[in-house]
């Protein structure tokens, strides 16, 4: 499918869809070539809300990502965010208004979990209004994370911002505890979702554990050859389809 989906817009929308060059996207997988510029980015659309705190773990997996990509030949520097401020706001009201068409009603709401119940009443209390606003900002967001980013053919961030979290480490009880949780371990993924960007995660690094690290790598609208290619690379020289759980 994503052969077929190929074909460009120029526009600073993410629903350009993939681009049209040279070869195949296996092809791009396989051969793992190019050197290219990307942007280094740990700030979130979050962290105006929350305390957002990179472990020792996912700053290591991130530093290892950015050494191997430096002796791979590729340029680095430091990439930011447009204005974020009221994302977290729009954010939230979106996924409310989506979850508020659950088709539940009555007694069935409690059958389901607190987040999922609090996201459906909540998102039923949303006017018109807030729903056309949150979506006219956060498509307009779109447009400015594209723009921020059009000097980099990808972005590298952490992928998590905590090694995996143990069973039981979710608040069950409260909601919006259990919203926050989600943000403050992955902080870097819902902005992705918004822009409509290409990204793939690649595990780098393991804990003292022996639980796997990694990074998430960003691309331009249409630039998923791009993350194959780097992805391709990064796995060659971490050799990481050799590793495997001891008692395999």
């Amino acid at each position: 499918m994503l052969e077929r989906s190929r074909g460009r817009l120029p526009q600073r929308w993410s629903l350009g869809a993939p681009g049209d060059g040279e070869g195949s996207f296996l092809g791009a997988a396989v051969r793992g070539e190019g050197r290219f510029q990307i942007g280094v980015l740990t700030a979130s659309p979050w962290d105006e809300e929350y305390d957002i705190v990179l472990s020792a773990e996912a700053r290591a997996s991130l530093d290892e990502g950015t050494a191997a990509l430096a002796e791979l030949g590729h340029g680095l520097e430091e990439a930011a965010l447009p204005p974020s401020a009221a994302y977290p706001a729009a954010f939230r009201t979106l996924w409310q208004s989506g979850a508020s068409t659950l088709p539940v009603e009555g007694a069935d709401l409690e059958l389901l979990e607190p987040l999922t119940r609090w996201l459906v009443e909540e998102g039923r209390r949303r006017s018109a209004r807030e729903i056309v606003e949150a979506a006219a900002w956060l498509s307009g967001y779109e447009r400015a994370v594209i723009a921020a980013f059009s000097g980099f053919d990808a972005i590298l961030t952490p992928t998590l911002t905590m090694p995996p979290r143990p069973v039981g480490w979710y608040d069950l009880e409260d909601p919006e505890r259990n919203f926050e949780q989600q943000v403050l371990y992955t902080p870097y993924t819902s902005f992705v979702n918004v822009s409509g960007l290409p990204a793939v995660s690649l595990p780098l690094s393991t804990t003292r554990e022996g639980l796997p690290m990694g990074v998430q790598l960003i691309g331009r609208p249409g630039g998923e050859a791009v993350l194959l290619a780097i992805g391709a690379q990064l796995e060659r020289r971490a050799r990481w389809q050799r590793r495997h759980p001891p008692q395999w």
